[in-house]
């Protein structure tokens, strides 16, 4: 059975709910970011090929309208997508090789319509496959979908992203080139992905700050930033890191709730990162 404990107070407990246990919001919106770990051998037990099916019954469970994942290759974004019905992923455009980890938006069908996709590296020659710049240990890049919902018709940007791990300057500099994007959109943006950087970091403040004017929606909520807020464990369940998952919006939101997700099943975990889920409303509603 399923491990489902609120570790991060009472913010959120009712996401730990299947769909048929918990009724929504009228309005409400569930975003999810999730860091799903690269296809790696070596990961012995924690290879994908052990955990695949948990990362699909998490989403599952959760019931996101839009998942943003990280680390995935090509192989990896294919099993989900036929592991979860009614969810697709747009990759217009891509470049697909084996190797290559491609941040990746899925969003349910049935809730939203595609109006534009595209994709970019961060780097200086964005346009460029693997592309990287800086200091970067590795290639790094962003997804990013215009979509409309069905039944209210209302558009906004949503992009995934995953940024450096190694070089500081590259962070930064990656980290301009999303702001400057969400800038440049005329309408409600949601940023998510893994920034591998604190919340009190150069790089959340360009961010969060008047060239995007994004909100950190664990901050939204007054949620404290201590080690049980941590969102990477390698595959331990105990938080080995500052809290560098994040969902980002823009005032066009509210967020009415968030949960770091720590399911775990039979003492196995998904990935080595949990998953980060939250609850959004239009503000004008």
């Amino acid at each position: 059975m399923w491990d489902v404990g609120c570790e991060m107070g009472d913010v959120g407990c009712e996401m730990g709910k299947s769909a048929s246990e918990r009724k929504r919001r009228c309005n409400e919106m569930r975003i999810m970011t999730f860091n799903i770990r690269f296809e790696n051998e070596q990961d012995g037990p924690n290879a994908w090929v052990h955990r695949r099916e948990l990362v699909a019954r998490t989403i599952e469970r959760y019931s996101p309208d839009i998942v943003g994942t990280q680390e995935a290759t090509w192989h990896q974004l294919l099993y989900l997508r036929d592991r979860l019905p009614g969810y697709a992923f747009c990759a217009s455009g891509r470049v697909v090789d084996k190797t290559s980890q491609y941040p990746t938006l899925f969003y349910r069908e049935k809730t939203f319509e595609v109006e534009e996709a595209g994709e970019f590296w961060l780097s200086e020659t964005p346009d460029v496959h693997r592309s990287k710049s800086w200091d970067s240990g590795f290639p790094r890049m962003m997804s990013y979908l215009k979509l409309a919902g069905r039944e209210r018709g209302r558009s906004f940007w949503a992009a995934v992203t995953h940024l450096d791990h190694i070089g500081s300057e590259a962070r930064f500099e990656q980290a301009s080139i999303l702001a400057g994007w969400v800038k440049e959109r005329e309408g409600p943006v949601v940023l998510m992905g893994d920034f591998n950087d604190d919340p009190r970091s150069r790089v959340h403040q360009l961010l969060t700050g008047a060239e995007s004017g994004l909100q950190d929606t664990w901050q939204a909520l007054g949620l404290t930033e201590n080690g049980d807020s941590g969102t990477h464990h390698g595959f331990t369940g105990v938080p080995q890191d500052k809290r560098i998952d994040w969902i980002l919006v823009s005032r066009h939101f509210r967020t009415l709730e968030a949960r770091i997700v720590k399911d775990h099943f039979d003492g196995r975990y998904p990935s080595d990162h949990f998953p980060y889920i939250v609850g959004l409303d239009w503000m004008d509603e």
